[in-house]
């Protein structure tokens, strides 16, 4: 088994409700991202995934939730929480990966000791 690892980072503000009051507010994050990729094949190039197509795509991913009022988007159900916002990471990501490789987890830094951890 393999598994390769990207961070990206990106900056946003949202609003959660039905949680704590503080975080009902209007405010922002600078959030940072961790992908990991798994598969147990290497290409004919002896890597899993080029970890520049790696990145093209997620960073792709990352630029429609950069400097966006998350409440917006319409793509988290309602709260985009930082769990949310891997499930949407890791969902959009995974079919664009080749057969060979899945998503493995997708970690979501709200802050330097928050975050929350997607395992599809």
């Amino acid at each position: 088994m393999f598994e390769l690892k990207i961070l990206t980072h990106f900056a946003a503000a949202h609003q959660l409700r039905m949680v704590a009051k503080k975080c009902e507010n209007l405010h922002g994050h600078n959030w940072k991202v961790e992908v990991c990729v798994a598969g147990d094949r290497l290409n004919d190039a002896g890597v899993l995934i080029d970890f520049g197509e790696l990145k093209a795509r997620v960073n792709a991913i990352i630029a429609t939730l950069d400097h966006k009022f998350l409440n917006e988007l319409n793509l988290f159900g309602g709260n985009p929480s930082s769990e949310k916002i891997a499930v949407y990471i890791a969902e959009t990501l995974a079919p664009q990966l080749p057969a060979s490789a899945r998503v493995s987890r997708v970690t979501t830094w709200e802050s330097e000791d928050a975050c929350a951890t997607y395992i599809p």
